[in-house]
């Protein structure tokens, strides 16, 4: 591994973890296209695979600051978790199957739907009380296959369709629901990135550069995200439209090489 391509990945992983560290989601979604066009990773499958990883990862750092707060729902995110595993592991299987650029291609309108879905209002109207019943159960394990199998498919966090999925499944208020889909989060990703490593499309010297980025970033981040307290739509907005153009670039690079 040549030194241009430690920093460039260190560099990549810094990126994603001050814009989480700042907006708390959405900036795990450029770690794949940042490792295939910045980094130079030449397979796509390598770079989700890689990235779904480091996703897992902070998740599960974040849930466990979290667990401690008592924001975690952990019955109704255990049902969504378990349930959507099995979508994880097939959308990640069929998703070796297809080819790189037209993956990219898919996963560049992934990424325009979790910018668009960044811009929305969040509504925090919920019940903060919600228990697990067996009427929940039916409502959250659907919807958690579903789910869990567009994140596998697309080796993404998939936090930006977990939340609004346990607010209408579960009822629950926004809050609750953003620490509760870190369990799933930690959990698709850990499944996506398992499945490909075992067709060898993970790399291990990437993963280790990319959370040791990703760490300096999110400490960064965590200070950006007090001053940004005043002013968070603004800042929303201007990440979304980032990611926006991060996905017609990405789109335009894989419909080239696909044509």
């Amino acid at each position: 591994m040549s030194f241009e391509v430690v920093i460039l990945t260190l560099m990549s992983g810094s990126v994603v973890g001050l814009l989480l560290g700042s907006f708390g989601g959405g900036g795990s979604v450029l770690a794949a296209p940042l490792l295939v066009y910045v980094v130079g990773v030449d397979d796509p499958h390598v770079a989700i695979g890689t990235s779904a990883a480091a996703v897992a990862a902070i998740a599960l750092i974040s849930l466990m600051r979290l667990w401690r707060g008592g924001r975690v729902k952990w019955p109704c995110a255990t049902v969504f978790a378990v349930s959507g595993l099995t979508g994880a592991l097939l959308g990640s299987s069929l998703a070796k199957l297809v080819e790189g650029n037209l993956l990219m291609l898919g996963f560049s309108v992934a990424m325009a739907a979790i910018a668009l879905s960044m811009l929305r209002t969040p509504d925090d109207a919920g019940d903060p009380d919600v228990r697990l019943d067996p009427a929940l159960v039916l409502r959250l394990a659907p919807t958690g296959v579903v789910v869990g199998l567009a994140a596998g498919f697309f080796g993404i966090g998939g936090g930006f369709l977990i939340v609004p999925g346990l607010m209408l499944a579960a009822g629950m208020n926004m809050s609750n629901a953003t620490a509760s889909s870190l369990v799933s989060v930690a959990l698709f990703g850990a499944a996506t990135s398992a499945n490909y490593a075992i067709s060898g499309f993970l790399d291990l010297h990437l993963l280790g550069l990319l959370l040791l980025g990703g760490l300096a970033g999110g400490m960064a981040g965590l200070r950006l995200s007090t001053w940004l307290d005043g002013h968070v739509a603004t800042a929303r907005t201007g990440f979304s439209c980032m990611v926006l153009l991060v996905a017609g670039f990405v789109a335009w690079q894989a419909g080239s090489a696909l044509i």
